[in-house]
């Protein structure tokens, strides 16, 4: 393993603003597709979502795609239990910008357009000719720009959403040939109707309707039958008519069977050009992602096929104004044929904050899981608890394996402020790299780590 980071933040620096040694203010504004769904119609909901506090506390996971001339913008300051562990590894980090207060409700950048103070230091940025570089580019960091005069390093808002939607997805890989399920673009009501009606008419496939902007196993629903079908076109359709407009945006497609999930990156340049970054295997539960496996099982076949679509999609998104991180989800069937596009994430992906870790720490013919785990606690948790929880089983340098964490906000975000103690035991997420030399070196470290965190369960560990 070499002691120098490769070069992937200097070839993000290069693709967003033309030169590798841009100073880049990094901003995790995670799930920024609730902006880009700002006013489109949605699928019924059983309840209303709750702000999520740990997925906003996700922010911290730009800590590790910045180096030492990097800033990145947080909701909270890391638990430095956490820094020092990084310190210890050798990860040279960026200079750090806290947010006065935090709405566990709020984004990082909802938190910072209500920080005077921090709007000032980002200012003063601004003038030493930095760029902001998010997560996702929405109308909020576009705000966040224009309060500060940060250049986004990235396309506008407009571009950004655009080549989000799923609707969109859809009908590139259409126009490229590109092999898909069954399905249909929906952009109005009538488009809808149709495609439900020729789903629910078809008796030997299974359908589902996606919300254009649907993220982590959200904003989708199974069309089992004609009458929930109707349902659900009942419910749009009056939406619609409320806005007055019939302007939808939906994906309908059969649910096909599958051997695995894929996730692959490739960053397009200001100048059109594409560098493939990665490909790696999706770890989902019920839609849901839980992590990567990396490298992924492929053949060589299977690659050539990845390797072509990320080159075409990548001219394809670069005709459309795009630059920047694009992240494909794609699928292997049972009989080994590839799906390559499932949907296309032109923003940072959750792969993307584990490329540096990747390159520094994961020696050649090693594996490497990126996942979560779960941690109930009675009262916050520092680092250095889970630390003593953990003893040999977090990363070593020397041992070249173990626990490499990469997120530790998430373990704590639920708590209370003001110190208050809750009525039950809070759930947080410790994410983090297994490393090891074989899948049976990565089960046996997973099975000991969620054993461990067990036995720490709900006592405060």
């Amino acid at each position: 393993m070499s002691g120098t980071l490769p070069g992937f933040r200097e070839r993000l620096a290069t693709a967003l603003t033309g030169a590798p040694d841009t100073p880049l203010v990094f901003l995790g504004n995670f799930e920024v597709e609730q902006q880009w769904a700002h006013g489109e119609h949605t699928l019924p909901r059983l309840s209303a979502s709750a702000a999520d506090a740990v997925v906003n506390h996700m922010d911290e996971f730009a800590l590790l795609l910045a180096d030492e001339r990097d800033h990145v913008v947080l909701k909270s300051r890391p638990d430095e239990g956490y820094l020092a562990f990084l310190a210890g590894l050798g990860v040279r980090l960026p200079r750090l910008h806290v947010a006065a207060e935090q709405d566990p409700g709020r984004t990082v950048t909802e938190d910072a357009l209500e920080d005077p103070a921090l709007l000032a230091e980002l200012t003063a940025l601004a003038a030493d000719g930095c760029r902001l570089t998010a997560h996702g580019v929405s109308v909020r960091e576009e705000l966040l720009s224009r309060a500060t005069g940060l250049g986004i390093a990235a396309p506008g808002a407009a571009v950004c959403k655009a080549v989000n939607s799923k609707v969109y997805s859809r009908r590139v890989a259409d126009e490229l040939g590109l092999r898909q399920p069954r399905g249909w673009a929906c952009a109005t009501l009538a488009e809808l109707a149709d495609a439900f009606e020729a789903a629910t008419g078809d008796e030997e496939r299974r359908y589902v309707v996606k919300e254009a902007f649907g993220v982590s196993g959200k904003g989708i629903a199974v069309l089992e039958s004609r009458r929930r079908a109707d349902r659900i076109l009942s419910v749009v359709t009056r939406q619609a008519r409320r806005a007055g407009r019939d302007r939808v945006a939906f994906v309908v497609e059969e649910w096909v069977a599958k051997q695995s999930d894929l996730n692959y990156q490739f960053t397009v340049g200001r100048d059109g050009g594409v560098h493939f970054d990665f490909v790696k295997e999706q770890l989902t539960d019920n839609g849901v992602h839980k992590g990567h496996r990396m490298p992924a099982r492929l053949t060589g076949a299977q690659l050539a096929v990845v390797h072509d679509t990320a080159e075409r999609l990548g001219k394809r998104l670069a005709a459309d104004g795009y630059f920047g991180v694009v992240g494909v989800d794609a699928m292997v069937d049972p009989a080994g044929e590839l799906y390559p596009v499932v949907e296309i994430n032109a923003r940072n992906n959750m792969s993307t904050y584990q490329v540096r870790l990747q390159e520094r720490f994961v020696a050649p013919g090693q594996i490497a899981v990126a996942r979560h785990y779960s941690v109930r606690s009675t009262e916050p948790l520092p680092f250095e608890r889970a630390g003593a929880l953990l003893d040999g089983l977090l990363f070593d340098r020397d041992r070249g394996t173990g626990l490499l964490v990469n997120n530790y906000a998430t373990v704590n975000a639920g708590f209370p402020g003001g110190g208050q103690r809750p009525a039950a035991p809070v759930a947080g997420r410790l994410y983090g790299l297994l490393v090891a030399a074989s899948d049976d070196g990565i089960d046996a470290l997973d099975t000991d780590i969620t054993a461990r965190l067990a036995a720490g369960r709900d006592t405060g560990a």
